[in-house]
Order: C-alpha cells, then sequence, then structure tokens
C-alpha cells in the first residue's frame, strides 16, 4: 500500500510541476501579448480575444512540450529534459509567431514583432531551465531511487551498470539467481520497492510476474523476442474468450504507399536545405588528405535486398582495405579530424537522401546493415533477420534510444518494437528524437577497445 501512495504523490508532483510551468510561460506570453502585439492590431482583442490567443499559446506549448518531452520531469536525464523544452518553445513561438504577424497584417511591423518574440522565448526558456533546476533538485530529494532486486538468469548482459548509470532512480541493492529455491526468492520480493527480472526463462518469469501482480510489486523485465511480437496484437471481440492476433505482416498496403510519399517529399526537402552544408562538408574532406569524398557500402534493406548506401568519408582511405570490420571506438586513430566532426553532427549521413529519394532507404526505419553482419548475427540470433520486415532507414528506434555500441540483440529488440506498434505518429516522434540525439554525446559513443577486440575476433572466427 505504501508503494502505491508514493508512486501517487509521484505523479501529483510531476503534474504540479508541469502546471506550474505551464502557468509561468503563458503568463510572460499573455502580459507581452496585451503589452506588445495587441496594441498593433487594427482592431485590437478585448477580454474574449484576448482569452482566445492565450489558450492558443497555451495548446501549442502544451502539445510541443509534450511531443519534445519537455514534461518528463524526475523520469528524463535533466539534459534530455533540457533540450525537450528548448525545441518545444521554440516550435511554439515560431508557429504563434507567423499567427501574430498574419493577424497584424503588417509586413512592415515583422521584424520588431520578430525581436519581441525572440527575448519572450529567451525568457520562457529561462524560467523552464530555473524549474528544472529547481524542481529536480527537490524530486530527487522528496522520491529517493527505488530499491531493487535484481534476479538474475542464465545469460550475462550489462543491464545492471546500464541502470546503475541512473543512480537518481534506480539503486540495484541485492542480486539473486532465479534458480534459487521458489520461497527463497518469494521471501525477498516484498522488502523492495521493485524487482528487476534480467533475462530470465519464461517458466521462471511468468511465476514471479504473478506473485508480484497479487501483491502490487512494481516489476522490470527484459522482454524476449516474443514478448515485443505479442505488443502488434490486436484484440478480437467475436466470442465469449478473450483472442488476440498477430497478423506479422509488417507494414499494411495503405502505410507504405504513405510512408513512400513521405519519404519523397521529406528527402527532397532535406537535399535542398542541407545542400549547402553537404558542399563544405565534400570541400573540406577533399581538402584535407585528397582522398574520395564519399564512402559507399553494400548494405541490405527491406526482403533483404542489396544496395549501395552512400556516406561522407570520415576515416582514412582504406581504413578496411582488407575488408572485415573494425568497429570504431572513441579514440579511433582511423578518424580524420574532418570525420570526427562530421559524425559527431551527423553530417556524414546526409549523401543517405540520396538512397532515400532512390527508394533503397526510408527516413525512419531500422539501420539497414552489412551482408556480412546480416549472415553473422542471423546464425547467432536468428531472429535477426526480422528487422527486413520494413525498408533500413537513415534514422530509427534503436538510433534515439539506443547508442552507437548497443548490442546487436538489444538493437533487434528496439526495432522490432518500431515494426510492431508502427503508425506516422511513431515516424514523427522519431525524428523529433532524432534531433535531440544530435546534442548528446552519448549517442554517438564508440566501442571500447574490449568490446572492439570481441567484435574483431568474432568477425575473424567468421
Amino acid at each position: 500500500m505504501r508503494k502505491i501512495k508514493i508512486e501517487f504523490w509521484k505523479k501529483i508532483y510531476v503534474r504540479s510541476v508541469n502546471l506550474l510551468m505551464l502557468i509561468l510561460i503563458n503568463g510572460t506570453f499573455y502580459l507581452t501579448w496585451l503589452q506588445k502585439w495587441n496594441m498593433l492590431m487594427n482592431r485590437y482583442f478585448e477580454n474574449k480575444g484576448n482569452i482566445l490567443i492565450s489558450l492558443i499559446y497555451l495548446t501549442l506549448s502544451t502539445f510541443f512540450l509534450k511531443t519534445w518531452g519537455g514534461f518528463e520531469v524526475g523520469y528524463a536525464k535533466t539534459v534530455n529534459l533540457a533540450l525537450g523544452q528548448v525545441f518545444g518553445m521554440i516550435c511554439t513561438n515560431f508557429v504563434i509567431y507567423i499567427q501574430i504577424v498574419l493577424m497584424v497584417g503588417d509586413v512592415q511591423l515583422a521584424k520588431k514583432i520578430a525581436i519581441e518574440m525572440m527575448i519572450l522565448l529567451v525568457g520562457n526558456i529561462v524560467i523552464l531551465l530555473l524549474c528544472d533546476i529547481i524542481f529536480v533538485k527537490l524530486y530527487r530529494k522528496i522520491f529517493p531511487p527505488l530499491r531493487i532486486l535484481q534476479i538474475n538468469g542464465e545469460h550475462k548482459n550489462f543491464l545492471n551498470q546500464k541502470m546503475s548509470a541512473r543512480r537518481d532512480k534506480y539503486k540495484i541493492c541485492e542480486e539473486i539467481s532465479v534458480f534459487k529455491p521458489e520461497n527463497e526468492i518469494f521471501d525477498k520480493l516484498n522488502h523492495y520497492d521493485a524487482i528487476l527480472l534480467n533475462d530470465i526463462p519464461s517458466e521462471y518469469k511468468n511465476k514471479i510476474l504473478k506473485y508480484c501482480f497479487e501483491h502490487s510489486i512494481r516489476v522490470y523485465f527484459t522482454p524476449k523476442i516474443s514478448d515485443i511480437i505479442v505488443k502488434g496484437t490486436e484484440e478480437i471481440n467475436l466470442f465469449d474468450s478473450p483472442l488476440f492476433l498477430c497478423k506479422n505482416i509488417g507494414l499494411t498496403i495503405g502505410q507504405r504507399v504513405f510512408k513512400r510519399i513521405f519519404d519523397i517529399l521529406l528527402s527532397l526537402v532535406g537535399l535542398i536545405i542541407t545542400s549547402p552544408f553537404m558542399l563544405v562538408a565534400a570541400i573540406c574532406i577533399k581538402i584535407y588528405d585528397g582522398g574520395p569524398v564519399f564512402f559507399k557500402q553494400e548494405r541490405c534493406t527491406y526482403g533483404g535486398k542489396v544496395f549501395w548506401i552512400y556516406k561522407f568519408r570520415s576515416m582514412i582511405v582504406d581504413a578496411e582495405k582488407d575488408g572485415k570490420s573494425k568497429p570504431a571506438t572513441d579514440d579511433d586513430d582511423r578518424i580524420t579530424p574532418v570525420g570526427r566532426f562530421i559524425r559527431k553532427t551527423r553530417i556524414d549521413e546526409l549523401p543517405q537522401l540520396l538512397n532515400i529519394f532512390k527508394g533503397d532507404m526510408s527516413i525512419v526505419g531500422p539501420r539497414p546493415e552489412r551482408i556480412e553482419h546480416i549472415e553473422k548475427y542471423g546464425k547467432e540470433i536468428p531472429e535477426f533477420t526480422y528487422r527486413l520486415k520494413v525498408k533500413g532507414g537513415l534514422t530509427g528506434y534503436a538510433q534515439v534510444y539506443g547508442k552507437y555500441n548497443t548490442t546487436a540483440l538489444d538493437k533487434l529488440k528496439m526495432d522490432l518494437l518500431y515494426i510492431v506498434n508502427y503508425s506516422i505518429l511513431v515516424d514523427f516522434q522519431i525524428l523529433f528524437e532524432t534531433v535531440k540525439i544530435i546534442f548528446q554525446k552519448e549517442s554517438t559513443e564508440g566501442f571500447t577497445e574490449e568490446q572492439k577486440q570481441k567484435l574483431e575476433n568474432e568477425n575473424n572466427a567468421h
């Protein structure tokens, strides 16, 4: 019962903070509107009109902050929360700026309104950042990290280290093997705030999940491939027995047509907007060592089709002259100074807009893998080819929620989550998240020397 109350108060706290932030930023907008922009109207608004424009700003700020993750106080890392709020406010103020200029109807005043809007934007961002500093710190004092019991299975992974990286949220206090006597495990469950089931066999997981459901114990667990497939099921209510349907077809014909139109339009716009950056990148690469500007490589996409993927070359010429894959580490001496910059800013990926326009790839989808990786991982993880149910993408679920050095199995699980839960809204969400991760160093984190050596040994063995 105590655990349920804590969760209740957590929600109350977060929603109260979010409401306070909305009141503050909308209050500053409302005051600015009354003192600055309402007076520019040929017929200025009175009571109802002022309330309406304020409600529009409230709706826009709520939508964009929610979309960018600006309300995730206590959940997201502070830097991610702040980035979401910055992008959310930029989008909100841009849309409302266009609206105000159209309402005023005087193009000559557009510059004046833009300057005032920038001042409002900076002010609201400062307000939100101050709220983050105060209320995130207060959240961590009021709600200490969850005390967790980890129940281990047969396989070793880095989940313990990953969860320990968020010490503000999780504290793994004890570990126990799932193969210990059942009564010994159950005796321990009630002494912790939550349980972590770390890759344990299904028959054991089912028993523990039922026990935890009965006793209202929070459970975290690593999903099996089958768990993820089941997430895409459709509920059938034709009989007096619950029935789920797994269609297992990937995207429907309608979704594929819409996605292709979306890809063509967005890649065309992307090529036009980014062409100056690509031109500068190409010149810098050529000037640095005189080598080829582009790097191309065979990759696999939908249905196992092979195509040539294009990138700006970020490594020295013949970095893999023996043809064997060598994963990049953080301090890899094969990466050129120009390459280090374009990799961090993702500029090296921009030529793939041509692949998308041609139809080899999609804007959003699982990253297309090398042929030898498909073969290698397919032997280790037979389900790895499930990723080929959709076209490979420039960005994807595993790119925004994973890292460069995320394991093949974890990337597969994330890509399958995208496939079974696909919608155009998911594509837009991933695009929003992609913009955010450009500013996050950990998303480009390379392999450690130990990880690199392990992968090279595996490649040589194959």
